[in-house]
């Protein structure tokens, strides 16, 4: 049977954790996904099911970039987790297509992520677009796309997250 990606819903919310918890092997990415539901920040949230089991889960949250004269609305991509006898098996890369590509429909017009520097670049994410901003995070593990093309042309902000994830610039 094929592996339906669809939206999450009520019904979802206990899958989702079991599938962040032991994705991650813990319970704070678990936490954020309900801080950030709870707190009304999430701008998408998709589950991967198979035979009737959420075997996957992605989420967007709301996240800004914000400048001395302006600020850019974007989307933060965390988490991406997938339970771990369901790895390896492109559900991760078919959550990630549906998730971009309900971005781009949404009209999103940047994410950011911080995340495995081997697995994200294939969708198109780059630590280059990303360098110039003002952000918590650096390195070749935090990345940007552009659904827009030249979406951060000179763009130099604050990279500000939503509270739940407790980083600030």
């Amino acid at each position: 049977m094929p592996v339906t990606v669809r939206a999450e819903n009520d019904n979802d919310v206990q899958a989702i954790w079991h599938v962040n918890q032991a994705a991650f092997g813990g319970e704070d990415e678990a936490r954020l996904v309900d801080q950030l539901r709870a707190g009304g920040f999430v701008r998408l949230s998709l589950v991967a099911e198979l035979d009737g089991q959420v075997v996957g889960h992605i989420l967007f949250s709301e996240l800004k970039i914000v400048s001395s004269d302006s600020s850019l609305d974007a989307v933060a991509l965390a988490p991406l987790a997938v339970l771990p006898a369901f790895q390896r098996q492109g559900i991760g890369k078919l959550l990630m297509q549906h998730g971009l590509d309900a971005c781009r429909k949404q009209g999103e017009r940047v994410a950011i992520v911080l995340g495995h520097p081997h697995f994200y670049p294939q969708f198109g994410f780059s630590a280059e677009l990303a360098a110039p901003l003002d952000s918590p995070f650096a390195g070749e593990a935090f990345m940007a796309l552009e659904f827009e093309p030249g979406a951060l042309a000179g763009c130099t902000g604050q990279v500000r997250y939503a509270p739940p994830f407790g980083v600030f610039s």
